[in-house]
């Protein structure tokens, strides 16, 4: 059995996409998925599942939440492996000035264009700083997520790849859960 986590975006924000996260674990029966946990409010789940790829995963959690909410959700789905590869990359978590709560990381469906990447760190304000991991943006944003231009919407825009961010607190819980 591997251990995956798949990441929502967009759901139970502002009223809108509302998804009770009983009502998503008991989905996510459905699909013969093991040992399922969620964390907080915003579509986290890790599951078990026999060795599955990521992408046809992603799909099929979509298409269910899409047949049983009528509405579309776009779904990230990691290996543990790969989340601890992501936070591993994290190039902020280390330096003693930067605050932990200033730190957010975007988890993409696919890889990113070096040109474009390039072409987006124009749009960092005084104090912030992008790096770019395999399938992650790890963000250092000391005026918080609600002041910054890179935030998801402007990413998926920029990158061409559907997105998620999560802050830096729930990425670690992610992991913490997924090796319990």
């Amino acid at each position: 059995m591997t251990t995956y986590i798949s990441i929502l975006r967009g759901i139970n924000v502002g009223g809108k996409k509302l998804i009770k996260m009983d009502a998503l674990r008991t989905m996510l029966e459905s699909l013969n998925f093991k040992n399922i946990r969620t964390y907080v409010q915003s579509g986290n789940v890790i599951f078990t599942i026999e060795n599955t790829d990521v992408k046809e995963l992603a799909v099929k959690i979509s298409n269910l939440i899409e047949k049983e909410f009528q509405f579309v959700v776009p779904v990230i789905v990691l290996t543990k492996e790969t989340l601890k590869e992501i936070i591993d990359q994290n190039p902020f978590a280390k330096d003693t000035d930067k605050e932990m709560s200033n730190m957010y990381v975007t988890f993409l469906a696919d890889k990113t264009n070096e040109y474009v990447e390039i072409n987006i760190k124009d749009n960092l304000q005084v104090g912030e700083v992008i790096y770019f991991a395999s399938n992650a943006v790890h963000l250092y944003l000391p005026n918080g997520y609600s002041e910054t231009k890179l935030n998801n919407n402007f990413l998926e825009k920029k990158l061409k790849v559907v997105a998620t961010t999560r802050n830096w607190k729930t990425t670690k819980e992610l992991l913490k859960i997924a090796t319990q």
